[in-house]
């Protein structure tokens, strides 16, 4: 008989391309993953790697079972939503997936509600990217994923999982203190036409909203520095070395010498919303955290 563990090895390496990226998708060592696809080698007494320069492939074996692989694996998800339906309590582990800021801004009071409300339920949160979480979300590797988009920007979502929203998060332009518009109630981006800029790092998802955005307004912004984090780039800001966009959600405290100014009718927002799969949907665990996101969420709603 096929052993589940190790049909779920050989599916991850399917997923990552490579046995160290199933080795991390796992969290565990590729001399692990190595391990449990020589076993099932054994089982099925048929080869389903083969070498690739470097790294490795599946052979037509390999991607046969993977492809059953993946469906007897969507099935076991589907009778554990239905166990824990038919008990109808948020029991066991929950993993979970969240962008930097909202972590910062509502995963402490989320997961201390969580604790309260359901204390057989493990729940477990990674920091991640929505380019890094969605994807984890489909393999299977976390449960539920906080993500977001632009309100002109939507983030490519993949067939098979379900959404809902929490809050949207409006944007200020943040700018040095002595800054010629620091004392305005509001702002146009393209009032900032001569100013230096400060971004999020080139090539990701919000750098380019940004460039899409401004270039939108008629604005070719002089990029010239660039931070993952909100707080360091308002570092930068109280330096006097540029301007950002800068969302409201997680981003604590204003350092001395920065100006916070909201954008003109609040027409910049982030929209920020759970993701999970679709076969995991009457899990009693995934509706528990829903219900308590969308609770602190509304604290939140811009």
């Amino acid at each position: 008989m096929l052993n589940l563990e190790r049909l779920r090895t050989l599916y991850a390496v399917s997923r990552h391309g490579s046995v160290s990226g199933a080795a991390e998708g796992l969290h565990v060592t590729t001399s692990a993953v190595s391990q449990q696809l020589a076993k099932l080698e054994r089982e099925t007494g048929q080869q389903l790697l083969a070498k690739n320069g470097r790294g490795v492939r599946l052979t037509d074996a390999g991607r046969l079972l993977a492809d059953h692989a993946a469906r007897i694996l969507s099935q076991v998800e589907l009778a554990q939503a239905d166990l824990e339906a038919q008990r109808g309590q948020a029991v066991g582990e929950l993993m979970m997936g969240a962008f930097p800021t909202a972590v910062r801004g509502i995963f402490p009071d989320v997961l201390s509600r969580l604790r309260i409300a359901h204390p057989k339920l493990r729940a477990r949160l990674q920091e991640m990217e929505p380019d890094e979480s969605v994807p984890a979300v489909v393999r299977g590797d976390i449960d539920l994923a906080v993500v977001l988009d632009w309100y002109n920007k939507p983030l490519p979502m993949p067939d098979g999982l379900v959404k809902a929203p929490l809050l949207d998060d409006p944007v200020d332009v943040a700018m040095p203190a002595d800054h010629p518009l620091a004392d305005r109630e509001a702002v146009d981006p393209e009032e900032f036409a001569d100013d230096e800029w400060i971004s999020w790092p080139q090539g990701g998802f919000c750098f380019d909203w940004l460039m899409i955005t401004l270039r939108g307004k008629g604005l070719e912004p002089r990029i010239c520095h660039t931070a993952r984090e909100h707080h360091t780039q308002l570092a930068l800001i109280a330096a006097g070395l540029g301007v950002a966009v800068v969302p409201r959600l997680g981003r604590g405290v204003v350092p001395e010498g920065v100006r916070v100014v909201p954008v003109r009718q609040h027409t910049m927002r982030r929209h920020v919303y759970a993701i999970w799969r679709a076969d995991a949907d009457r899990r009693p665990s995934i509706r528990a955290a829903v219900d308590v996101l969308r609770g602190v969420g509304e604290r939140f709603g811009g």
